[in-house]
């Protein structure tokens, strides 16, 4: 009776050979299952990478096409010092108006002009341009007595569909424009993009003012706006920004190519904008 008990007492446990088998397997199984929970996690945290580099790039290919679409005809031009920064300036339109009268020569200097009241509110923060032909007519000085940009003092309430502009001084616009158009203009904006050690970001400048007859370089426009980074262009042999001036039948076009980089993936926007607008 005791021999019975103490064969079955044997017989209910584990032998070391069994328990070692155990653990080998217990141990396999949680190395898979490790490694199955790494590499969900590393596909997550990579795709969530490319994600963010997508949408960034979106977001700041967007918003160039659309100001560049806005621009001033004949008011881009591109800046670099051959291999640190190449940057995008131009003025963008605030508003446009057809003028009824203006101080246009040979006509007299004056201080006040009309044009028919814009599609969108106007005010003395604005500046007058009309017809510009060249990048000159557009950085020009605005508190100048001659030429085709000039500040404003004041703009009047529109009576009967009219609007009155005052200027801060006598002033006289050197050519008419054949479709008598009136812009309303800021100061420039400038799109950068500026090496940062391996790679390259993009940068928004603003409010560094318009009279600069030679664009200015990133350090001297103020602090920018980060707008994007991980671009891998090499600023020397591949920039990302080239422009096909206006002709007599094409519209300028600006062409930007930059090559983005997320865990070792790369992929290169290739997108030309066209200025609408006209002198």
């Amino acid at each position: 009776m005791v021999t019975d008990l103490r064969l079955r007492i044997r017989q209910t446990g584990f032998t070391l050979v069994e328990m070692v088998v155990v653990i080998i397997i217990l141990g396999v199984m949680a190395v898979g299952v490790t490694s199955f929970v790494i590499l969900g996690t590393r596909i997550f945290l990579d795709s969530t990478s490319v994600d963010q580099v997508l949408s960034q790039s979106r977001f700041a290919l967007e918003r160039m096409t659309r100001d560049i679409r806005n621009a001033v005809p004949n008011s881009l031009r591109i800046n670099s010092d051959g291999s640190n920064w190449q940057c995008l300036e131009f003025v963008p339109i605030k508003a446009v108006s057809s003028y009824l009268s203006m101080p246009v020569y040979p006509d007299a200097p004056d201080n006040t002009g009309e044009a028919i009241v814009a599609s969108v509110a106007v005010n003395n923060s604005m500046m007058a341009l009309i017809y510009p032909l060249v990048t000159a007519d557009v950085y020009a000085n605005p508190e100048a007595s001659s030429g085709k940009l000039f500040a404003l003092s004041s703009v009047s309430t529109p009576v009967d569909n009219i609007t009155t502009y005052t200027f801060k001084r006598n002033v006289q616009f050197s050519e008419s424009s054949p479709r008598q158009q009136l812009f309303l203009v800021s100061d420039p904006i400038s799109y950068c993009f500026v090496a940062a050690g391996s790679s390259v970001n993009l940068y928004y400048y603003s409010g560094y003012g318009i009279n600069h007859p030679t664009q200015l370089s990133p350090s001297s426009m103020g602090i920018g706006v980060l707008m994007a980074q991980g671009i891998t262009n090499d600023l020397a042999s591949d920039p990302p920004i080239d422009i096909e001036p206006a002709t007599l039948v094409n519209h300028a076009i600006v062409i930007l190519t930059p090559e983005f980089e997320a865990v070792g993936h790369k992929f290169k926007y290739q997108q030309q904008v066209q200025v609408v607008n006209v002198p």
